[in-house]
């Protein structure tokens, strides 16, 4: 099915239309029908839309339960129906939602298991795969997978997880279920010995991102952490690095005499020949995993940034001493910029790790984000095309 029209998804009934005070950017924010007291957008890497725009998928909090490790759970809307339906049985670890664009069906990691459910009220929810029981050792996991990312074959989910002070990176080969987008078929588990281990560490590694064109290489990074008995804060060497399947792992950034903590949320280019990430004192960078060479594409200061497709555009969001935040839009070639939300009102990251976490999504048309203008937490979208006028 192809892409909906622009008008079709904007003239939705389940949307109010929102324009920033002093740049004028128009966005539709979700919130005509509720599915819970705290509606997010997904953590920046991963889309929450269908590719035919029908449905969109999106994080839901129910203060006080829950935090941003466990108990949030997921909800979907049906721009065919105009509904807004919650799953409760989706409740989900870290930020490990992960849509099946062509299907609507969204995987998620619970306990040991990577589980998926279509996003009609008909479907239920069946196991897709399992973490090996002897390697958990009885210990529950703090994270099965930060995101889950597919790898470029389709075969196979990128695993982080944590248990206690070990963590394990590698690949989960996807179980042969048949369901179809109403969250139907057999159960399927994959087999727990199917997980193949690429290598294991004795510090924090996570953030795992398959390559988007190599199924044998991934994006890794060492975040900060703390050590699970103590609470003493851990070592931490680099930010960036790369794993091949054979656990040859590779250090990005080897020169840099900048501290690690200052580069982060990192990710693919669609090409898969650059990493993206944050240096948290200039603006957005990438660098070539080929050739090592660095740039700085937007200087300005950010906390996360998402580029569309072919590298014509950045998103980002900022947060200003102040406790507010600002969302942008960047034209990479103009080196012009656009409000999309001039001021945000102070998000309060924890439990729930409520950010706005903008990216391009459904064919890079449109920024999905999180907001609290209207004064609750919900979803919001803005189209592309008025942003690259405005800075063209």
């Amino acid at each position: 099915m192809p892409p909906p029209t622009t008008p079709a998804l904007e003239q939705s009934e389940l949307f109010t239309r929102w324009h920033d005070p002093v740049s004028g950017v128009e966005s539709f924010i979700l919130n005509k029908r509720r599915a819970a007291p705290l509606q997010l957008s997904f953590y920046f890497v991963n889309s929450g839309f269908s590719d035919d725009g029908r449905f969109l998928w999106m994080y839901c909090a129910f203060p006080p339960g829950g935090d941003a490790y466990y108990g949030r759970q997921l909800a979907v809307a049906d721009f065919e129906r105009q509904t807004v339906r919650h799953f409760p049985e989706t409740q989900f670890m870290d930020a490990s939602p992960c849509v099946d664009a062509a299907t609507g069906e969204v995987y998620w990691t619970t306990g040991l298991g990577v589980w998926r459910r279509g996003p009609l009220p008909g479907g239920t929810a069946v196991q897709a795969g399992a973490f090996p029981a002897g390697l958990a050792r009885n210990r529950r996991p703090l994270r099965l997978a930060t995101h889950l990312s597919r790898s470029a074959d389709g075969r196979a989910f990128a695993i982080d997880a944590q248990f206690g002070a070990d963590w394990f990176a590698g690949e989960l080969p996807l179980a042969a279920a048949g369901a179809g987008a109403d969250g139907g078929g057999a159960a399927g588990a994959a087999d727990e010995g199917a997980f193949r281990l690429w290598r294991r560490f004795d510090l924090c590694h996570n953030h795992a991102q398959f390559s988007p064109v190599d199924p044998a290489l991934m994006l890794l990074a060492q975040d900060g952490w703390n050590d699970p008995a103590t609470g003493a804060e851990g070592v931490t060497q680099d930010r960036l690095w790369l794993l091949r399947r054979d656990g040859t792992l590779t250090q990005l950034v080897p020169d840099d005499p900048l501290p690690a903590s200052l580069r982060g949320h990192e990710w693919w280019d669609a090409g898969g020949g650059h990493v993206w990430y944050i240096d948290y004192r200039r603006g957005t960078a990438r660098i070539d995993i080929r050739t090592g060479r660095r740039e700085l594409v937007w200087p300005r200061g950010h906390t996360h940034s998402h580029c569309d497709r072919a590298g014509r555009w950045l998103a980002g969001d900022a947060n200003p001493d102040d406790g507010s935040w600002r969302v942008a839009f960047y034209n990479i070639k103009t080196g012009r910029e656009a409000a999309i939300v001039s001021t945000l009102p102070p998000l309060n990251r924890r439990p729930y790790h409520v950010h706005p976490h903008p990216r391009f999504c459904l064919h890079d048309r449109y920024i999905c984000y999180t907001t609290n203008v209207l004064g609750a937490v919900d979803v919001a979208i803005t189209p592309v095309a008025p942003l690259v006028a405005m800075t063209g």
